[in-house]
């Protein structure tokens, strides 16, 4: 994960976004006891080890289960998939720069739900950093 993570530092090096936190894209709990893991927060744990930022990964949740967004064939799909799965459980966001953190964007979708709720919750604005992007 570490050497993942430096590629997204290299990026933020030559691409610099307004930050002051990181966020990782939330998996809903039922996804996270059957992967064991969320890859989203790992790259964000590492990507604070790089740059010192400060990880904020209990704020953000996915409040609804939903499938997963590969599994959606259309745009329209994965709006609706995602629609309102998302909320801030507090106001630790409220007035920050976010840095929201995921593996793959393919449609924006989701990067799109998680930025409309942090800013909701009063997040000052919300940049999306992804590993990989779907063209």
């Amino acid at each position: 994960m570490t050497t993942l993570a430096r590629l997204l530092q290299d990026y933020l090096t030559a691409n610099p976004m307004p930050g002051e936190v990181l966020a990782p894209v939330p998996l809903h709990r039922k996804r996270l006891r059957e992967r064991g893991y969320n890859q989203s927060s790992l790259l964000a744990k590492e990507l604070g080890k790089l740059t010192g930022l400060p990880i904020v990964d209990d704020c953000l949740i996915r409040q609804r289960y939903a499938p997963p967004q590969a599994r959606t064939s259309t745009v329209a799909e994965r709006q609706s998939n995602v629609a309102n799965a998302f909320a801030c459980r507090d106001n630790r966001l409220r007035d920050k720069q976010v840095l929201l953190i995921d593996d793959v964007s393919t449609s924006g979708t989701t990067l799109d739900a998680c930025a409309a709720a942090l800013k909701a919750s009063g997040a000052t604005s919300v940049w999306g950093l992804v590993l990989a992007r779907e063209i």
